[in-house]
């Protein structure tokens, strides 16, 4: 059995595509957001140059004064080539010392499930994030069971992403979900039972985290 494990989870990181997404967590000083936007906002065209965000995005419900910026890179290689030239060309990171109380990094892999997206999209305004942390494992039954109901979830609201982590929080998976209001999350919600959802993989999470987010100005999914 444990043989047949160990294939499952090496079957199913091969299909993973090999790009990463890097997720940053700020924990700011309460009061702080807007003077941060205001610092950061100016700096991004720049820094979209060097390489793609894929949302940035600050909470609304959950755990306040919190920042997260999602980017994407083909691998660990690009990510640190990217962030030694923009530090070396001048143009990151924005002047927050001060404003950032705390920092989290971790990388995520894209679920092997998941369509390509525009890159920008206006599928919000609402942004629901949900992380999940499971045994160790795990991940790959939970793949199994949610990619044949992917498709009739996509149609009740639109996803950012689905991801599980690579480094940094072991056993996480992290799904985000965008909803034009809370109305709209609400009838979506009312209509998980009839599509099988959420997948039962017989595993269940140990810890479980949502927060409502809002996006940034700049932010190509709005």
């Amino acid at each position: 059995m444990q043989t047949l494990r160990f294939a499952l989870i090496r079957a199913w990181r091969t299909r993973i595509p090999e790009m990463i997404h890097e997720f940053r967590t700020y924990d700011l000083k309460p009061g702080s957001l807007a003077q941060y936007y205001k610092n950061t906002a100016p700096m991004m065209e720049k820094r979209l140059e060097y390489s793609s965000l894929v949302g940035y995005f600050h909470t609304e419900i959950g755990p306040l004064n919190r920042v997260l910026h999602i980017w994407e890179y083909e691998d660990l290689n690009e990510r640190t080539d990217v962030r030694s030239k923009v530090i070396a060309d001048g143009i990151w990171p924005p002047p927050n010392k001060g404003i950032v109380e705390n920092q989290q990094v971790d990388i995520f892999m894209p679920a092997p499930f998941m369509p390509s997206f525009e890159r920008e999209r206006a599928i919000g305004p609402l942004f629901e994030l949900r992380m999940y942390r499971y045994p160790v494992g795990a991940i790959p039954k939970v793949y199994e069971a949610w990619a044949p109901k992917i498709e009739a979830r996509m149609k009740l609201a639109q996803p950012v992403g689905i991801w599980s982590s690579d480094i940094g929080g072991a056993n996480q998976l992290a799904h985000m979900w965008a909803y034009e209001s809370f109305e709209h999350r609400m009838e979506a919600r009312k209509q998980f039972a009839s599509i099988g959802w959420p997948p039962d993989s017989g595993v269940m999470p140990i810890t479980m985290q949502n927060m409502i987010m809002l996006a940034a100005d700049f932010s190509p999914v709005q």
